[in-house]
């Protein structure tokens, strides 16, 4: 009896997704050695098959055959090709899927705002690497109902955080909600008026950690976010000190502008000596 061997061929469809701070030269020329992307199958496709006689006894070793259509996308081979790498990032996933706790000892900021005559105070906690990470909202003037909804609404913002929910999910859900207190906003310097606490928090947060700057009423100081950012990115590899300052500089406080909030000391002279 005649053995043949039978090839078939697939097409798969993979989309992997990265979330990045930054979108750079740098960042995307690094980007398929990156680990943390996320997997999701799209398609899985049969495209045709070979099929190969074994007999060496026949002179026409290798025929292929028209494609098979008797297989549909709904077949059982195609399934099982599913389930398979289905299983395989599934496991992948699970890696990613998980909860990255807040260092011990974390950077961040507080920014204090009046909005109508309600102060509220945010707080920030920082990953190393200058990401944020959890927030915490303090307010006066309200009764603990508020407090207490504040304060968890915070932890559950932080929770998604750790686990990987981008930034940007919770500032497109949150800007532009209109409750009170809002109106005229004091003590921010790139908001002027919000139309709700969770508008105010989630612009702040936007402006200082993402540089949208389409969500801030007045332009930066000095040159522009995207001409820092690009000079941030040269220098990082050229300058050692300005590593050194994003490491232990709070990137929400400082909104990416190292270069601004940098004082040039080499040209003062301490004396150190006492007086006799």
């Amino acid at each position: 009896m005649a053995k043949y061997l039978v090839e078939t061929y697939y097409t798969c469809s993979i989309k992997v997704s990265h979330y990045l701070d930054d979108i750079n030269e740098s960042e995307l020329s690094k980007l398929e050695k990156r680990d943390d992307g996320k997997f999701e199958i799209l398609d899985v496709k049969l495209d045709n098959r070979k099929t190969k006689n074994l007999n060496p006894k026949i002179n026409k070793d290798n025929f292929e055959s028209k494609n098979l259509d008797l297989i549909s996308e709904k077949s059982q081979p195609k399934i099982a090709v599913k389930e398979n790498n289905q299983n395989f990032f599934k496991k992948i996933n699970e890696g990613i899927s998980k909860r990255f706790s807040m260092p011990d000892r974390r950077k961040g900021y507080i920014q204090k705002a009046t909005i109508g005559d309600h102060k509220i105070y945010l707080h920030t906690g920082e990953y190393e690497d200058g990401k944020i990470g959890e927030i915490f909202i303090d307010t006066s003037k309200e009764g603990e109902l508020v407090k207490a909804l504040m304060n968890n609404f915070a932890i559950a913002i932080s929770l998604g955080l750790q686990y990987g929910v981008p930034l940007d999910e919770f500032i497109n859900a949150y800007v532009g909600t209109k409750f009170e207190p809002s109106g005229k906003v004091l003590g921010n310097d790139r908001i002027l008026s919000a139309t709700s606490m969770l508008d105010y928090i989630f612009r702040e947060l936007a402006i200082s950690y993402q540089n949208r700057e389409d969500l801030a009423h007045t332009p930066s100081i000095g040159v522009s976010e995207k001409t820092n950012l690009n000079d941030d990115e040269n220098l990082d590899h050229q300058n050692q000190f300005l590593k050194i300052v994003k490491d232990i500089t709070s990137k929400g406080f400082v909104r990416n502008n190292y270069k601004k909030n940098l004082v040039d000391l080499s040209d003062i002279k301490i004396n150190l000596k006492g007086k006799k």
